[in-house]
């Protein structure tokens, strides 16, 4: 009998079999410190109760790194392993992610989709995401150490 896949809370505990499925994305940024180990478990401490996997018998097969500011929400490293793609887990993961948001107080999310990541903006805009055309996103980086690599 097979069993359904489970969607629950992150743990810093679950940070080698996430970035195990990260390093399987094609085209998948991971930044030198933000991502590594130390990186997680301190986004994760500041943001306890909203991230999320997608487990199926024991293997990750879905992530999302979601945090807040204590005003909006912010969904980073959203991926799904390419065999369990169209099965509704991305859509099943952002709402569990949404629905957290929300009981801590938190009434709007976002997020940030590279303009070649065809995959993921089109999965966006299908489950009623609002493309903004009316903002410019700006960055400054503080510590050039931090550098990202993208899978091949």
């Amino acid at each position: 009998m097979q069993q359904e896949v489970q969607i629950r809370e992150m743990h810093a505990g679950d940070y080698s079999r996430v970035r195990a499925l990260w390093m399987t994305i094609r085209g998948f940024g991971i930044r030198s410190i933000d991502d590594s180990k130390e990186g997680v478990e301190r986004f994760i401490r500041r943001n306890p109760s909203t991230s999320v996997v997608a487990e199926d018998n024991g293997c990750i097969i879905g992530a999302i790194l979601c945090g807040h500011d204590g005003r909006r929400g912010c969904f980073y490293h959203v991926c799904v392993r390419e065999d369990y793609r169209k099965k509704g887990i991305g859509k099943a993961m952002a709402v569990f992610a949404m629905r957290a948001l929300q009981k801590e107080q938190i009434n709007k999310v976002s997020l940030i989709a590279f303009k070649s990541n065809e995959v993921g903006n089109r999965f966006w805009k299908s489950v009623g995401w609002t493309f903004r055309e009316d903002l410019n996103y700006y960055d400054f980086t503080l510590n050039d150490a931090n550098i990202t690599e993208f899978n091949k």
